[in-house]
């Protein structure tokens, strides 16, 4: 054994939303469930398994990349919210270094967002054209973690409004290789207009998905297509819609009409069983450490309290294919003074952060 020390945590497990224990204990950066012989730091309360932020941002900020040091901030910001596991839904910046910080979140990364010329916040993508959208996505395919990131719509200066980056048949083409190399593939999407020829071309997830209506949610639902809402950002969209309206009165009008209905939409995509993650959005020009307030934002839009707890919990990190608080998995874990399943707003206030066996906040 190490000279680590050993963490006993007591009181309420919550192993999954109905699968609660009364102990468990961190040895060697691992999860157990068996006493271990010596002494324990304990902790005290309702535990949780590291929440997720399904569409966050570390190494870049509203201008693009940062330096390492503002990245670490940032990370440090998201750990002591509760974020312990981050999927990257695009950055220019390399952060491999933070894999080798045991008290960092732990981060999977989609690569570098791949958009259309001149069709993008500069300095965040690669900006290409059609033809070679396949090519990128095997390069990030290969860069990443298991994800890629594509922008499928953006403001159309040409038409002064939102509209899809990329054609059908080359999204399928970029998709298929995507799946080849082994990666899934995510897309920004706002708007309407590009989210059936995605979906019919095979991708696994949209960011925001303000677009969904009635005739794009059932097929979201039936392909199994998960969203991630990022509702903390599009609270934002009025303030942009304002910026932009004396420029691009069609785009602004859009803009606001899709956060008028980002409640509704959420909510019948929840409905008709399309799968539903949490994610902010940080980094660009929102604040990194608001976990809390997007799950709290899903409750309003009227997910049960329970389900939009696993969509940063139990569910999500099944989603993303790694373990929660099972035998043997990493000791990443949140305590708090009060059950989150009875009011989500507790997430806001952790009073144990558990990051790979050790007591980091």
């Amino acid at each position: 054994m190490s000279d680590r020390t050993v963490v006993h945590v007591k009181g309420r497990v919550l192993v999954g939303p109905e699968d609660v224990r009364e102990e468990l204990w961190a040895v060697d950066g691992r999860i157990t469930y068996e006493r271990p012989p010596g002494e324990a730091v304990t902790v005290t309360g309702w535990a949780l398994p590291g929440l997720v932020d399904a569409h966050c941002h570390v190494g870049l900020d509203q201008h693009g990349p940062v330096p390492d040091e503002v990245s670490e901030q940032q990370a440090l910001t998201d750990r002591a919210a509760g974020t312990l596991l981050i999927r990257d839904a695009g950055s220019p910046s390399d952060t491999r270094w933070i894999d080798d910080r045991e008290d960092l979140p732990k981060i999977i990364r989609a690569g570098r967002h791949i958009a259309r010329t001149r069709r993008y916040i500069r300095n965040y993508a690669h900006e290409i054209e059609p033809g070679d959208l396949v090519a990128y996505v095997a390069r990030e395919a290969r860069r990443g973690d298991g994800w890629v990131k594509l922008v499928g719509d953006w403001i159309d200066r040409a038409v002064g409004d939102l509209a899809a980056c990329w054609p059908r048949g080359e999204v399928e083409a970029a998709i298929k290789e995507a799946h080849r190399l082994g990666a899934r593939v995510t897309a920004h999407c706002f708007a309407e207009d590009s989210l059936r020829d995605l979906v019919e071309a095979g991708i696994d997830c949209v960011e925001h998905a303000t677009g969904l209506t009635e005739d794009t949610i059932p097929l979201f639902a039936e392909r199994g297509v998960a969203i991630v809402p990022t509702l903390v950002n599009i609270a934002t969209f009025p303030h942009m819609a304002d910026g932009g309206e004396a420029k691009f009165p069609d785009w602004a009008a859009h803009m606001r009409r899709l956060h008028e209905r980002r409640y509704d939409t959420v909510r019948a995509a929840y409905d008709a069983g399309v799968p539903v993650f949490v994610g902010t959005d940080a980094g660009g020009s929102l604040a990194h450490g608001l976990v809390a307030a997007e799950v709290a934002e899903l409750v309003t839009a009227g997910i049960p309290a329970l389900d939009a707890l696993s969509a940063t919990a139990w569910g999500a990190r099944s989603w993303l294919g790694r373990p929660g608080l099972e035998e043997g998995a990493p000791a990443d874990l949140v305590v708090y003074d009060q059950d989150p399943r009875a009011d989500v707003r507790v997430l806001a206030a952790p009073s144990r952060i558990v990051l790979n066996g050790r007591v980091v906040g």
